[in-house]
C-alpha cells in the first residue's frame, strides 16, 4: 500500500479500510475471521494490506475482490472460526487455471490471503486496535501479518506484540515508510510475512458547523478520515451532530491556538458568516498550511473576502479553492458535500494541481 504525499509533504493513506473495520467491526459480537491480503501478482481488486471481516453468520464487512472470491473465503473462514486455527489460502485467477477453483473470475491475478480468528480482545483485534490508537494521533505505525512460518504462530501483530525475529525488519519498514514482504531465516526457523507501513488517514478541518457541514463531515468520516469541526457559535458546535468528529467551540480569531493546523491536510471554510470566514482564512494564511483550503460560496463572495484580507490574501492565492468542490451540478446539501469531499480526495491523491 503506497501512501500519498500531499503538497505540504504530509504523508497520508487513502486506503482507510483499517479504520472502517475498527469503527464497526468489533462491535459485532458474532464470532468472525479476519482476512488479510498478504501477497498479490498481476491484476487484483485489492492489494497487500487490504482486510475484511467475515462473520460466522455469513455476513461480512469490507471486500477483497469485486465479489468473486468472497463466497469461497466464507467457506475457509468458517473452518478458521470453528477450529480457531489460522491459515493462508491462495487464489490464482490467471488464464485457464482459474477454472480449477470453480470461480471463473477472469481477473488475471493471483492473491494470497491470511485468515485468522477475530474477536474482541483477541490477538488480531488487539494488534489492529493498537495501530488504530497510534494512527488517530496522526503518527504512522506498522502491522505485520505472518502467513508462513516454521516456529512462529501465524497472524497479525503490532510492533508491541511482534516476535523478536521480526522486530528489526518491521522497524526498518516504519523508518523507510514503505511496506514490503519479509522472508527471514534464523537457524532452522523461517518466516514469511507482510510488513505493512501505515500512514495516518487524512485530517480534514471544517470551519463552520452549520447544517450543511453535517453531510460534509459524514462523507469524510464514512471514508475513515479524521475530522475536526470548529464554530464560533455554541449552538452549532454540538458534537452530537457530528458523530466521530472532534467538535470545538472556537472563536475564529483563536483558530491557531485551538487547532494544530500542521496536522491537517485540508481545510474547508463554510460558516456562512462573512466576518468569521475572513478570520478563519486570515488564520490559515498566517499559518501557511494546509496546502488545500476550500471556501464555500460564489466567486463574488470570494472576491469580497480577498478585499477584507488585503495583502494577506496573496498568502492563500495558490492554496485557495473557491467555490469549493468539483462541479457536478450539485444542488442539495448531500450532493454539495459529495462535490467538496471528492475534490479534497482528488487533490490528496495527486489528481488535481
Amino acid at each position: 500500500m503506497t501512501p500519498f504525499i500531499s503538497r505540504d509533504r504530509s504523508v497520508v493513506r487513502l486506503d482507510t479500510s483499517l479504520e472502517l473495520l475498527l469503527e464497526s467491526g468489533w462491535k459485532n459480537r458474532i464470532p468472525g475471521a479476519l482476512a488479510t491480503v498478504v501477497a498479490t501478482a498481476g491484476s487484483t481488486y485489492r492489494k497487500p494490506g487490504a482486510r475484511m471481516l467475515i462473520y460466522a453468520d455469513g455476513s461480512y464487512l469490507g471486500l477483497l475482490s469485486g465479489g468473486c472470491l468472497e463466497a469461497d473465503l466464507q467457506l475457509h473462514a468458517q473452518e478458521v472460526i470453528e477450529h480457531a486455527r489460522t491459515r493462508a489460502v491462495e487464489y490464482d485467477m490467471r488464464g485457464p487455471d482459474d477454472v480449477l477453483f470453480g470461480i471463473g473470475a477472469g481477473c488475471e491475478g493471483a492473491m494470497r490471503v491470511l485468515i485468522e480468528p477475530a474477536r474482541a480482545g483477541g490477538v488480531a483485534a488487539e494488534a489492529l486496535e493498537a495501530a488504530g490508537r497510534i494512527l488517530s494521533t496522526g503518527e504512522p505505525t506498522c502491522l505485520v501479518a505472518i502467513h508462513d512460518a516454521t516456529h512462529l504462530p501465524l497472524g497479525t501483530f503490532s510492533l508491541s506484540t511482534l516476535p523478536p525475529l521480526l522486530e528489526d525488519a518491521a522497524r526498518e519498514v516504519l523508518a523507510e515508510g514503505v511496506s514490503r514482504e519479509l522472508d527471514l531465516e534464523q537457524g532452522s526457523a523461517r518466516v514469511r510475512a507482510f510488513a505493512q507501513f501505515l500512514a495516518p488517514p487524512p485530517h480534514l478541518l471544517v470551519c463552520g458547523a452549520g447544517p450543511d457541514a453535517r453531510p460534509v463531515v459524514s462523507a469524510a468520516r464514512a471514508m475513515g478520515w479524521r475530522v475536526t469541526v470548529v464554530d464560533h457559535r455554541p449552538a452549532y458546535a454540538d458534537a452530537r451532530q457530528f458523530p466521530g468528529a472532534t467538535v470545538m467551540h472556537v472563536d475564529a480569531r483563536d483558530l491557531l491556538d485551538a487547532v494544530d493546523i500542521a496536522r491537517c491536510q485540508a481545510a474547508v471554510v463554510m460558516s456562512h458568516h462573512l466576518a468569521s470566514d475572513v478570520e478563519y482564512l486570515r488564520a490559515l494564511a498566517r499559518a501557511g498550511r494546509p496546502d488545500y483550503v476550500g471556501l464555500l460560496g460564489p466567486l463574488a463572495r470570494r472576491r469580497r473576502i480577498a478585499e477584507e484580507l488585503g495583502p494577506l490574501a496573496q498568502e492563500l492565492h495558490s492554496r485557495l479553492r473557491g467555490p469549493v468542490g468539483i462541479d457536478i451540478g450539485a444542488v442539495i446539501p448531500e450532493a454539495i458535500a459529495l462535490a467538496i469531499v471528492s475534490e479534497v480526495h482528488a487533490w490528496l491523491a495527486g489528481r488535481l494541481s
